[in-house]
């Protein structure tokens, strides 16, 4: 079969994993020489939010129920029953798992606002991963295998998601137990709590359109 050679830098597709970032200096140092874009107070607080939000949708299905305040000898009478949708584990369990979801996320560098950050492949290497699959050889100077591992600003964004949950969850239990029908996460934990003197204009970014596959 016939060969053509993709050749591509680097920093024109997507932040790579290849190097880490341990303080502000070697942020601004990142950003400048590879092209990468680390996720503001802003993206990483939306994002934190919607991934809590999405999974308490998804265990809110349930019409399970648990039974606490209780042990061996007591009267089996003292035994309170709660459904598992409104209780405490059920929060415990997703903010427990939240943060390694952000994992599933990728960099979209073809998007300017803070639906970059998304789930799926971005259309760059939607394109590059085509192209392989129509057998181009395609050069970006990592190994094929590594192209969906997490990229430095994912790891970044996960990191981020662990000190919010650490530096908020009396805030995010208070939404739990108080708020949530009534009023959206990214409003109560981001726009009055994390960014309560930071710019929170990125909270109304637009949904992104889906990514589709070329060529």
């Amino acid at each position: 079969m016939h060969m053509l050679i993709y050749q591509a830098a680097l920093t024109a597709v997507l932040g790579s994993s290849i190097f880490n970032v341990s303080s502000a200096t070697d942020t601004d140092l990142a950003e400048e020489k590879y092209g990468v874009k680390f996720a503001t107070r802003c993206e990483a607080c939306k994002i934190v939010a919607a991934e809590l939000e999405d999974q308490l949708q998804k265990t809110g299905k349930t019409h399970d129920v648990i039974q606490t305040g209780y042990h061996l000898d007591a009267d089996p009478k003292s035994k309170i029953t709660t459904k598992y949708r409104k209780s405490e584990l059920r929060l415990l369990e997703v903010l427990e798992d939240v943060c390694e979801g952000i994992l599933s996320y990728n960099v979209h560098k073809e998007r300017t606002d803070s639906t970059r950050f998304a789930k799926g492949r971005s259309q760059t290497f939607q394109t590059l991963h085509n192209l392989v699959d129509k057998g181009v050889k395609v050069d970006l100077g990592i190994p094929h295998e590594l192209w969906d591992k997490p990229s430095a600003e994912i790891t970044d964004l996960k990191n981020k998601c662990d000190a919010l949950i650490e530096d908020f969850e009396e805030v995010i239990t208070q939404w739990y137990n108080e708020y949530q029908e009534a009023i959206p996460l990214s409003t109560f934990l981001c726009s009055r709590h994390v960014l309560a003197k930071d710019d929170d204009a990125c909270l109304s970014d637009p949904p992104a359109a889906p990514v589709r596959d070329e060529l």
